[in-house]
C-alpha cells in the first residue's frame, strides 16, 4: 500500500477481533519504525514496553480503570498493545549511551565532531532543563513523532490502531516499576485487526479541506 492510501485508510479502531493476531513479522517491522523514529538532536527520550500475552495485556488494562475503563477492552482484545514512555531526565547515562552507539555506527570523523555533538546535545537539554523549564514536554513531543510513525506504519501493513491517552499514568507507573528506571508512562496504542461491531470503520474519514489548513506562501 502507497503511503498516501495508508493515510487516507488509516482509523482508530474502537473494537478489536480478539480471535486475530498480528504476525510477528509484521509487528517487528512496527518495532523497526519506532526505533528509527527522529528525535531532537538524536534524543531518543523513549522507551516502548510490548504486550503481547493475554497476562501482560491485564497488566496494561490496569492504567484503564475507573473513568477510562471505556478503553480496557481496547486493551484486551487487540493483538498487541505498546506502551509509550518517555524519559524523566537526561540523567542515569542516557546521553553518555546515546553518544558511544553514534560513535559505534560510524558518525564521527574524528573526536573533535563526537565532542561537538555532546556539546550540542547537551546545551538543547539545558535549555529545556533550566531555561524553558519544559523538559518532560519536550521529551513527550520526540514521543509523539514515534507514535505518528507507528499507526501510519501500522496502516501500510494492513494492521488498525487505537492511540489512548485516557489513561492513569501513576497506576501505569506504580504497576511496571518506570519511576525506578526513570522513565514515566505516556500514551497507549493498540494494534490489531478491527471486529465486524466496529461502528467506525464504516464510516467516512473527515478532515478540513486543505484549502482550510494550508497556506501557501
Amino acid at each position: 500500500m502507497d503511503i498516501l492510501a495508508a493515510a487516507r485508510k488509516r482509523y482508530t479502531a474502537k473494537a478489536y477481533d480478539p480471535t486475530r493476531r498480528v504476525p510477528e513479522e509484521t509487528m517487528q517491522q512496527i518495532y523497526e519504525v519506532l526505533r528509527n523514529s527522529p528525535s531532537s538532536v538524536n534524543s531518543q527520550p523513549w522507551h516502548f514496553i510490548v504486550a503481547s500475552t493475554p497476562e501482560a495485556k491485564a497488566r496494561l488494562a490496569k492504567g484503564v480503570q475507573g473513568p477510562y475503563s471505556y478503553n480496557e477492552a481496547k486493551i484486551l482484545n487487540a493483538s498487541h498493545v505498546i506502551l509509550f514512555c518517555t524519559r524523566v531526565d537526561a540523567e542515569g547515562g542516557h546521553l553518555e549511551r546515546l553518544l558511544e552507539q553514534e560513535q559505534r555506527d560510524g558518525r564521527f570523523k574524528d573526536d573533535a565532531a563526537k565532542a561537538g555533538q555532546a556539546k550540542g546535545r547537551q546545551g538543547y537539554v539545558n535549555l529545556h532543563r533550566y531555561t524553558l523549564k519544559d523538559l518532560p514536554q519536550w521529551f513527550e513531543k520526540q514521543a509523539y513523532i514515534a507514535l505518528g510513525n507507528a499507526m501510519l506504519a501500522a496502516s501500510t501493513l494492513g494492521v488498525d490502531t487505537t492511540p489512548m491517552e485516557g489513561l492513569d499514568p501513576a497506576a501505569l507507573d506504580a504497576e511496571l516499576g518506570l519511576h525506578e528506571q526513570g522513565l514515566s508512562s505516556l500514551v497507549l496504542l493498540s494494534f490489531g485487526y478491527h471486529a465486524d461491531s466496529d461502528f467506525n470503520a464504516s464510516l467516512p474519514k473527515s478532515r478540513l479541506t486543505q484549502e482550510q489548513v494550508f497556506t501557501f506562501l
